[in-house]
């Protein structure tokens, strides 16, 4: 999977030309296949972390939130 399918996602579903800071990072290594633990502030762009892949990747995506 590569970047710009990530890219083209975020601007179709959400209406984004950019990710925010550690966003494009954060996606890269879902994408690469590598697990990952994201802490970042409520408002700092979470949900896109999980919600791109999900939505490019093959397969079923489960979230756990509070």
């Amino acid at each position: 999977m590569d970047m710009q399918a990530a890219k083209d996602a975020l601007r179709k579903y959400f209406g984004y030309d950019q990710f925010r800071p550690l966003q494009a990072e954060i996606i890269a290594s879902l994408l690469e296949g590598q697990d990952s633990l994201v802490i970042m502030p409520t408002g700092g762009g979470k949900s896109v972390c999980y919600q791109i892949p999900a939505i490019i990747m093959r397969g079923m995506a489960v979230v756990v939130s509070p």
